[in-house]
């Protein structure tokens, strides 16, 4: 939400002084700080400070290279002091100048003209200083003490209650994000600094403070929608003054009004508009959004107005507790009133250092449009995105799944983690919640697993951080859209059952071959994660592995390092090279001795893989209601599950994953009786008549070809096939109101011979 108000930004160029030394004292000025010995550098905001050490050759070389990034290490344990003079005009009387600082990690002190303004210790929300007493009209400084946050987790207890990766137990009471310490995604990587942008910004006196517009309903016909904005705002006048809120909004020729005169500084507002202009999700219609401006006023004289965008928009989560092989239960996502098969991926840090995200954003977010997602998953182990995340959703009709950050732990119950997770939440849902694109808040990612599975077993409904603490909060602050306590959810009646046989779940297994019975007769109607390894290009390899060790990668600490096994020397996470030299052996029968043809096998693997997952799950359309594979680029660079590397080089999985997304798919699915079955997925909301020809790519015989109606939001079965008993490849395709499509099924067992496999690609993209 944006408001007319009168903003300084505080970016760019800034002061940094460093310690390594323990305890270091807390300083109040600058000049208290250099008189102390330490010397000041050039330091950026938004930044990192280990970003900023490297510009100034304290530490050398890419962060990203060989074993860098596990010699940063050393510097978690620093105090840093961030310092910048500004100059500021008078403000008027009754307004307040309020720092504001998007994102401050971690544990912070801030003073301004030596003046203490506040003190911050979460790195995941926004915070709000008032500065007003403390500036001076004309020069000013700004101080800001950062405190190392792996020295601050120290003073917390961690009785038996408390679990966590081994490695992981300092991130238990600090609320940063869960990757920084190390994941099997992302390297160890604790920073600090001031991340996101910081400002000033000078409120009126009267102004609003709140402004959230809410759909509450759609009539059955769509010929209106009704609406209700909930605002707040600061009044200071006399009983004679006459104040009056007011609403309107645009989307094309649609628009909408209303207002009302105050009788209190909070309230509601009904807003009913006609033939409303939805806002749908991909592939489904226009995502449309209307131009909202909330406007205070005060004897006819508008004092403040709020400006953001609304989509109108319904949205429903139906679920049972459990279901069984026969599909008796649910797991489905309802937008204005249909039900949406799923499509999408998992969102996890796009970069290791969170300065860097939003310079990354406008590359990766149109690739989540190619690649026909109509959905992501924002992953709590993740910081919160930037809005430019959020409005590009907004703008293109794809929900989000929105994780509170905690993840894989049994996080603190104590009253003080309550009040601090509590205030995340509102600062989060606050910000948030006017996006038509969150779908679902979720509590949290895994614990539940935690809680009933991993360790000793307990009853994950007793958990009150996602059963009472965060629900409170959304029963206030947004009861307009629904709420999972984890992911996957192991309710009352799901944890009496044995915590088995859920609905939604994450389907990982060994990942030793994709065909694996742990997934084609898995029974969970969506899977919220599924992933499979994948090697990256030769060409991004030898951008962050040093020439002597790009080969061989056994006993190989760079290669264990990114793939990624976060701290050298400890077996976090060393398992995943040895994995993908398996998935290898299993579709190939052997593992490659050069390094080119390792990474072509691993990638062919990986995208076979990733094709088998979606198509099983869409060609079982409406038993199944969704798949969020995982995921889509890595946050550093590394050999992963995504289908983009760091350095935004497509591997052949994302080909792969765009083909089997389209909204008309001809696929071939194996069913459980061995059969091949040639099975047409239209999920629009058209009925559409096609022609199609499947094709043996070793022979150019068709094998099979026809006309055939895709129902509407449907799998259609179109014919029976043959089963291969030798390995081909079936090249599928077909056309349907002049535009093609093409596909293509791995037929037979393996092992594949690897140079005939790459042949059959050729004949694939000739297509």
């Amino acid at each position: 939400m944006n408001l007319t108000r009168q903003t300084f930004d505080l970016g760019g160029a800034w002061s940094l002084f460093y310690t390594q030394t323990p305890g270091a004292t807390t300083f109040c000025t600058a000049d208290d700080v250099a008189a102390s010995g330490l010397a000041p550098l050039p330091a950026l905001v938004p930044g990192n400070f280990e970003l900023d050490l490297i510009r100034n050759g304290v530490v050398s070389g890419d962060p990203f290279y060989g074993m860098n990034i596990a010699a940063l290490c050393e510097y978690e344990h620093t105090s840093l002091w961030y310092s910048r003079r500004f100059t500021m005009p008078g403000i008027d009387a009754g307004n307040r100048a309020m720092l504001v600082f998007e994102g401050l990690d971690c544990i912070a002190e801030v003073f301004v003209n030596g003046n203490y303004a506040g003190s911050t210790d979460n790195m995941l929300i926004e915070h709000r200083l008032d500065i007003t007493d403390a500036l001076l009209v004309g020069d000013n400084e700004i101080l800001v003490a950062i405190r190392p946050a792996v020295e601050e987790a120290k003073r917390f207890d961690y009785p038996p209650g408390l679990v966590g990766m081994m490695h992981t137990y300092e991130g238990l009471h600090i609320r940063k994000a869960p990757h920084m310490y190390g994941w099997d995604i992302m390297p160890r990587a604790v920073s600090a600094g001031i991340w996101r942008p910081v400002r000033i910004e000078i409120e009126p006196a009267e102004r609003i403070e709140t402004a959230y517009l809410a759909t509450c309903r759609i009539d059955p016909d769509g010929a209106r929608a009704h609406l209700m904005l909930h605002f707040s705002v600061a009044t200071r006048g006399s009983c004679g003054d006459s104040y009056e809120i007011g609403i309107k909004g645009q989307c094309g020729e649609s628009r909408f009004s209303a207002s009302r005169r105050l009788l209190f500084d909070a309230g509601h507002l009904n807003v009913d508009v006609e033939s409303p202009m939805l806002w749908n999700p991909a592939g489904r219609g226009e995502a449309n959004l209307y131009d909202v401006e909330v406007t205070l006023i005060k004897n006819g004289v508008a004092l403040d107005t709020a400006k953001f965008r609304h989509g109108v928009r319904t949205i429903e989560l139906i679920r049972t507790s459990t279901t069984d092989a026969a599909g008796s239960g649910e797991f489905v996502f309802k937008v204005n009133g249909e039900r949406l098969f799923v499509k999408g991926t998992n969102w996890v840090p796009v970069d290791a250092y969170h300065s860097r995200d939003r310079e990354r954003l406008p590359q990766i977010m149109p690739m989540l449009t190619d690649l026909g997602c109509n959905m992501v998953r924002c992953w709590g182990g993740n910081v919160y995105e930037d809005d430019y995340f959020f409005d590009y959703c907004d703008e293109h009709g794809i929900l989000i799944w929105q994780d509170f950050t905690m993840a894989c732990a049994i996080y603190p119950q104590d009253i003080e983690f309550q009040q601090r997770l509590g205030n995340e939440v509102q600062s989060v849902v606050k910000r948030l919640r006017h996006h038509a694109c969150i779908a679902v808040w979720a509590g949290d990612n895994e614990c539940d697993g935690g809680w009933a599975h991993w360790w000793v077993r307990r009853d994950p409904n007793t958990n009150v951080l996602t059963r009472k603490v965060i629900p409170d909060v959304l029963k206030t602050q947004d009861p307009y859209r629904p709420y999972l306590p984890s992911s996957p959810f192991i309710d009352p009646v799901a944890f009496a059952g044995g915590g088995a046989n859920l609905p939604e779940d994450h389907l990982w297994g060994t990942r030793t071959y994709y065909k694996m019975d742990f997934y084609s007769k898995s029974i969970c109607h969506f899977a919220s994660e599924i992933g499979y390894h994948g090697a990256v290009n030769i060409e991004s390899l030898k951008k962050f592995i040093s020439p002597e060790n790009l080969w061989p990668n056994k006993n190989n600490p760079e290669w264990l390092l990114h793939c990624t096994s976060p701290i050298p020397g400890i077996d976090v996470f060393d398992y995943h090279l040895e994995l993908m030299s398996t998935q290898i052996r299993n579709v190939f029968g052997a593992m490659p001795d050069n390094l080119e043809d390792f990474c072509i096998a691993s990638q062919i693997s990986q995208a076979e893989a990733y094709k088998f997952f979606i198509e099983m799950f869409r060609s079982q359309k409406w038993r199944r209601t969704g798949i969020l594979w995982w995921n889509m680029i890595d946050g550093w660079p590394q050999k992963s599950a995504t289908l983009v590397d760091y350095y935004f080089a497509k591997k052949l999985s994302y080909g792969y994953v765009k083909r089997s997304q389209a909204d008309l798919c001809l696929m071939i699915s194996e069913t459980q009786n061995g059969a091949l079955e040639l099975v047409a997925v239209n999920d629009t909301r058209e009925t559409t008549p096609l022609k199609y020809t499947v094709t043996s790519a070793d022979c150019d015989q068709v094998i099979a070809s026809g006309a055939v109606v895709a129902a509407a939001d449907a799998a259609t079965r179109v014919c029976t096939l043959e089963v291969s008993p030798t390995p081909a490849f079936y090249i599928i395709e077909w056309e349907a109101d002049d535009k093609r499509g093409v596909n293509h099924y791995l037929a037979g067992k393996p092992p594949y011979d690897l140079g005939t496999f790459q042949g059959w690609l050729r004949q694939l993209g000739a297509r």
